[in-house]
């Protein structure tokens, strides 16, 4: 696909255009506000995030324009308030995407996309950040945020050097836990033991360079599929999934292990 910059900025002017239309003339439009928006916002990243998963071109397009619509609709808002509007918006993304790629618009240099991360969170740091892990939203779901924790610390060297010493940790983690389900009435340190557990674990993936969330919604997947096998061969034997033993379903989840569409 051929770069057409005019193109592009026709439409993106066009796109204006509009916004500043429904601004006027839509009741809907013009009663918005950032808080009133912030969850259409939210549901359009997780729609985006299913295409992603989904791989399917077409919707990943349509949401890229959905999530388009909400950054035009933000700046508009903080326009009409004389806040900030769609070229501050962009200029200062612009500055800011210059100034943290020094390899590449100044005279430092980075060989790996680890150097470039690495320089990315120093810089942060020098731009008036309280702190390495102040720029984690504390509304991040908490996989997500595990993994964005540890990244940002391995950015500033608090890292393990090797996957080896990770799973060491996991093997650690796992021994405790162990620890704590042998005693009784000891729920409170169970669940601080398992949230370590986790924590270790999505440590472990990545230094294996595995997107924790994408693995474990792939297993989700799995999941489901080989459920609905259970479900739909139970129906054919005029079954409810109630009147079925467990070793019934276990062996048709086990047949659904071997259909074709569950091979890796």
């Amino acid at each position: 696909m051929e770069k057409d910059y005019k193109g592009a900025l026709t439409s993106f002017q066009h796109l204006l255009e509009i916004m500043d239309t429904l601004r006027q003339q839509c009741p809907w439009d013009r009663k918005q506000t950032n808080f009133s928006l912030k969850p259409n916002t939210i549901e359009e990243v997780y729609e985006l995030a299913q295409a992603i998963e989904d791989d399917d071109t077409d919707d990943i397009r349509k949401e890229l324009g959905d999530l388009l619509l909400h950054i035009v609709f933000y700046a508009k808002i903080g326009e009409e308030k004389g806040l900030y509007d769609i070229k501050s918006v962009i200029d200062s993304l612009c500055e800011k995407l210059i100034r943290r790629h020094p390899h590449i618009y100044g005279e430092a240099k980075a060989d790996t996309a680890d150097q470039v991360r690495k320089t990315w969170e120093q810089i942060k740091l020098t731009e008036g950040r309280k702190g390495v892990l102040s720029g984690v939203p504390r509304g991040l779901e908490s996989l997500i945020k595990a993994y964005r924790l540890q990244e940002k610390a391995a950015g500033v060297g608090f890292d393990w050097d090797n996957a080896e010493q990770t799973w060491a940790k996991v093997e650690e983690e796992i021994a405790e836990l162990r620890q704590e389900t042998a005693k009784e009435d000891n729920k409170e340190r169970i669940s601080e033991e398992f949230g370590d557990l986790l924590f270790a674990m999505i440590n472990y993936a990545r230094k294996l360079d595995i997107n924790p969330s994408h693995a474990l919604e792939q297993t989700n997947k799995k999941f489901i599929r080989r459920f609905e096998y259970i479900e739909q061969h139970a129906e054919q034997e005029g079954k409810t999934l109630p009147q079925m033993s467990l070793d019934e379903m276990e062996a048709l989840w086990q047949q659904a292990k071997h259909q074709p569409k569950d091979q890796k």
